[in-house]
């Protein structure tokens, strides 16, 4: 129904018939933004070539749409028939259909991690990215009705891309609605690095993608905070220096491995008299031999304190950027948003209080500033030009002589 949005819970009820079922072999194709309004926006009656051009859900004997879901619930699924203990897990990440391998005998669950609608680098648009997508669901589904396997498909997403918000409430409780509909969108926990039962690093990212010679696009958000396809076991930490190292095998096609490195360093310095956290430099490792490296800038915090940015990448516009320091890094793009991470003195496994990237003075208190000055100059002036009128000490008399004025006067 309008304005019903379907819990964890209630749909594990919707979903139980495909658990219950003899044939369970379950496809979840999962992208990381989706609504409904998505497939009427772009179709043809908006000027657009149509994306979907699959009829699966026509030609399903039985089909059920969910116009809203809560974002937590695809990862509750997830986990919940993990820990069912009966469902074979497979990650489908590099799209290779041919080399799957079901056992019809047995419950499957597929993972069909899809590339991303649209990412903050713009250079992918998100009518080709749906296409593309549409692709991959119609050869995974045609094999596996190739092979005469009975299967069942759910096409979700980890976050919606469209939040429909009502017109006719009041602007103050717009906003705070806003504000919830922005905490409730995260589904994830940070990165966290133990060293026995310790947390010494988090990080955590709303979007973290790369792009390797301006064509490849590589979005690691999924892969990082969702399922956690990444390798953390090389990350070190100590009380001067730490280093956050994720592994990815097989990201996309063409890379086999890459690694990315944060090295922070905690120093004392004398200025300030005390200890600051200072993200040192990023590192990226391609297929065991490619190296890139990048200086930071402007990513630092008192050492009791996490770090948080918005923008943090390699673009000039970005406030804390990551400058390339050999040529093999300069075929590397980086693009990073509300960047959080905190490599030390961290407390019940939380983040502490986040000193943020954004100045004091920002672009809007400036021109305030600017437009307050040149408009208490001009008051000024005009008030010393008041000042300076002075009345006539004589006047003319109609029925006496004509009043002279002598020119020393």
């Amino acid at each position: 129904h309008e304005g019903q949005v379907v819990s964890a819970q209630e749909l594990t009820v919707l979903l139980q018939p495909l658990f219950t079922q003899n044939s369970r072999n379950l496809v979840l194709f999962l992208q990381d933004r989706l609504s409904i309004d998505d497939f009427t926006y772009f179709s043809e009656s908006y000027g657009n070539k149509n994306p979907f051009q699959n009829e699966i859900l026509q030609s399903s004997p039985s089909s059920l749409v969910l116009p809203a879901v809560d974002c937590k619930a695809t990862s509750y699924l997830l986990s919940a028939l993990q820990e069912s203990g009966d469902w074979k897990l497979t990650n489908v990440t590099n799209l290779n259909v041919s080399q799957l391998e079901v056992n019809a005998s047995n419950p499957n669950l597929l993972v069909v991690q899809l590339q991303p609608l649209a990412s903050d680098l713009k250079e992918i648009s998100t009518l080709e990215a749906i296409a593309e997508n549409d692709k991959i669901i119609g050869r995974v589904t045609m094999d596996l009705q190739e092979r005469g396997i009975n299967f069942s498909v759910i096409y979700t997403a980890v976050r919606p891309s469209r939040i429909s918000r009502r017109t006719d409430v009041v602007a103050e409780s717009r906003r705070q609605l806003m504000a919830a509909e922005e905490e409730e969108s995260v589904s994830y926990p940070p990165l966290n690095v133990t060293t026995g039962n310790d947390t010494c690093i988090l990080f955590y990212a709303t979007n973290f993608s790369l792009k390797a010679n301006s064509s490849v696009l590589i979005d690691l958000t999924n892969a990082t905070f969702l399922t956690q396809n990444v390798d953390i076991s090389a990350s070190a930490c100590s009380g001067s220096n730490t280093t956050l190292s994720l592994k990815y095998t097989k990201p996309v096609n063409g890379i086999s491995s890459l690694e990315i490195r944060f090295l922070m360093t905690n120093k004392f310095y004398e200025g300030s008299a005390r200890q600051w956290s200072t993200l040192h430099s990023v590192e990226i490792v391609q297929d065991g031999d490619k190296f890139a490296k990048f200086n930071v800038s402007s990513i630092s915090a008192p050492a009791e304190y996490s770090f948080h940015c918005q923008l943090v990448g390699t673009s000039n516009l970005y406030p804390a950027r990551l400058v390339p320091f050999n040529n093999e890094a300069k075929n590397w793009d980086v693009f990073i948003s509300e960047l959080q991470i905190q490599g030390f003195n961290i407390i019940n496994n939380q983040f502490s209080y986040a000193s943020d990237c954004t100045g004091f003075f920002t672009p809007g208190i400036w021109m305030g500033l600017v437009t307050s000055i040149i408009l208490l100059w001009i008051l000024t002036y005009g008030i010393h030009m008041i000042m300076q009128l002075t009345t006539n000490s004589r006047f003319d008399d109609p029925k006496g002589p004509a009043l002279s004025v002598p020119q020393t006067e």
